[in-house]
């Protein structure tokens, strides 16, 4: 599905399908400190009803599914959701994946517990998704919203990894990242109040190829390129891995985490 959207990357058209497979690969990178940060709340636990919106290729259901919550997890793109079924029953995960967008859920009424949006929250037209969201939620449920990025003024190979992307996608709105907080819209404290947020620093390990691969499968490079443009950035990033990093190297990220409450 491909997807414009002014508030993103100058609207440069980007379709998360043409990079399904390689996100299914090389996007699953949180450490266990990711996951940790969210049980040790006692949040996606055993006994509560979980939605993923925005979950792609089910990254998160799929590695929560272990602390015994039911989970639902939604996505735009049906290439996503395939991907995402396919790696849950490879491990014989339970999990109700579907492809809807967030802003057309028709799920029953405070039905879940929480609710979580990991890389994806500035996607959504918030005027439509925060009423809807809060409709689906029990009494005092949750929004969990979750972010993790590189740090490229700090990490080396982060930096020229960057500087690549923005040499073929120079309106990529993902650049400069740095630690803050997660962005919360002013629409969400109409429906939740702001409880908690935490930001820290993760070291992230990876080798050339998984490197390659995590970038390559990025809204800049993989799912917004022509198929020239891809090679060629593909041969670029390969040889400036070669003269930048080890074959084994960690990349400094930071992590954030925002709970919403229901009102």
């Amino acid at each position: 599905m491909i997807i414009t959207d002014k508030r993103i990357d100058a609207g440069k058209a980007f379709d998360w399908g043409k990079t399904s497979r390689d996100y299914a690969k090389y996007r699953d990178i949180y450490p266990d400190i990711f996951y940790r940060k969210i049980t040790d709340r006692g949040l996606c636990i055993n006994g509560q009803n979980v939605l993923d919106i925005g979950t792609g290729t089910g990254v998160i259901p799929r590695n929560m599914y272990r602390f015994g919550a039911t989970w639902t997890g939604m996505d735009i793109s049906p290439e996503q959701i395939e991907q995402a079924k396919i790696l849950a029953q490879k491990d014989g995960m339970k999990i109700d994946f579907r492809a809807c967008p967030t802003e057309q859920l028709d799920l029953p009424d405070k039905s879940f517990d929480v609710i979580t949006a990991c890389q994806c929250f500035w996607y959504f037209d918030h005027e439509k998704v925060m009423p809807l969201l809060s409709r689906m939620l029990k009494e005092n449920g949750i929004i969990l919203v979750l972010y993790m990025a590189w740090l490229p003024s700090e990490d080396i190979i982060a930096g020229e990894s960057e500087k690549l992307i923005l040499k073929y996608s120079p309106n990529w709105t993902g650049a400069g990242e740095h630690r803050h907080p997660n962005w919360i819209p002013e629409i969400a404290y109409d429906h939740f109040e702001l409880t908690e947020h935490e930001e820290y620093d993760i070291k992230v390990p990876f080798t050339r190829e998984t490197w390659h691969g995590r970038i390559k499968a990025s809204r800049g490079i993989g799912a917004s390129l022509s198929e020239d443009k891809l090679q060629k950035w593909d041969k670029e990033h390969r040889e400036m891995l070669e003269r930048t990093a080890p074959e084994e190297f960690e990349v400094l990220h930071y992590a954030a985490i925002t709970v919403l409450r229901k009102k």
